[in-house]
């Protein structure tokens, strides 16, 4: 696999995350203030709506795509639920801050 393919994946990985995101953090809003909802603090509503909805979005897309469903895309999907989940909910100015905190700042 050469350096562009590889680029062309992450970018297409990265738009997904951002979608999923995006989508999480409206259903949130959407739907915190249901009555049900009203006591549960919104962290765990984002939460629960990521790892509902990304799974959903990966066994979506191998049907649309027509691709074998395996145990380890499942797997995979709850694991980048947990990355959607850090986004959606302000997890941009922790990844940042992670990232400047490492030796990868510009001296």
């Amino acid at each position: 696999m050469n350096i562009e393919t590889l680029m062309q994946y992450m970018s297409y990985i990265l738009a997904g995350i951002g979608v999923l995101a995006f989508l999480v953090s409206v259903i949130v809003q959407a739907i915190k203030e249901m009555p049900a909802l009203k006591k549960v603090q919104t962290n765990v509503v984002a939460l629960i709506t990521s790892l509902i909805l990304t799974p959903a979005a990966v066994i979506v897309l191998c049907t649309y795509y027509q691709i074998v469903i395996e145990w380890y895309y499942i797997f995979a999907s709850f694991i980048a639920a947990f990355i959607v989940y850090l986004v959606s909910t302000g997890g941009w100015e922790r990844v940042t801050e992670m990232w400047n905190r490492n030796a990868y700042k510009k001296k």
